[in-house]
């Protein structure tokens, strides 16, 4: 199986944002406007203290220049791995379109307050959901499942608020670098990545360089 990449217009970098965050707002805004299903599907990569990666395919619920930011709950492998070892690789797989984002930085909770009020913009069944699912957990069959989300819905009666489970959260990768990659004929991609080289990502004084990688 192999698929022949063939963009009429390459990524140079006369192209580029001055940064990687309104690089990224074009790109996200293309793949919203080509109509690719879920454009904010990243996967996300994480590992363990020894180095043992995992990855798993979440959405994108904010960026910006302080990063990128999804929701989960904590005791989750990918929260246990991002607290036990706080860096990780995002992935947006949008090959429709010949092109990829891959991001790389450092993970830390996002503040209680936002969490909370993104919780109350989810679908009821949803909040119930964060509040019934032992994510990443072992459980014996899908009716323990649905026996929790039943004790949820027992626990917050329809009109009731239903907080935000203290287990759940969001989490958001401060990127170290930001590669965009334009899939071009004979396999000679465009890579062109936004890497920092001093101060904080996420501060208009941090210094950034762009760079060419060969495909």
């Amino acid at each position: 199986m192999r698929n022949e990449y063939a963009a009429d217009v390459g990524l140079s970098e006369a192209d580029l944002a001055g940064d990687w965050h309104t690089q990224f707002a074009r790109w996200f805004a293309d793949a919203v406007a080509f109509g690719l299903a879920e454009p904010n599907a990243m996967i996300v990569g994480t590992a363990d203290t020894t180095g043992r990666p995992s990855a798993r395919t979440v959405l994108l619920k904010g960026y910006g220049p302080d990063g990128f930011v999804f929701y989960t709950n904590h005791a989750s492998r990918k929260g246990t791995e991002a607290a036990a070892n706080p860096y990780a690789s995002l992935v947006f797989p949008w090959f429709p379109m010949q092109r990829q984002v891959v991001v790389a930085g450092v993970v830390e909770p996002v503040d209680r307050a936002e969490t909370e009020a993104y919780f109350a913009t989810r679908p009821r069944a949803s909040q119930l959901g964060a509040w019934a699912s032992p994510q990443s957990q072992v459980i014996p069959d899908r009716a323990t499942l649905e026996e929790r989300y039943r004790a949820a819905a027992e626990r917050f009666p329809d009109g009731t608020p239903i907080p935000a489970p203290p287990h759940w959260g969001g989490l958001r990768v401060r990127p170290d670098s930001v590669e965009f990659w334009q899939g071009r004929a004979g396999r000679l991609h465009d890579r062109l990545l936004f890497r920092r080289t001093g101060g904080a990502a996420w501060t208009a004084g941090a210094a950034w360089t762009v760079e060419r990688l060969a495909p």
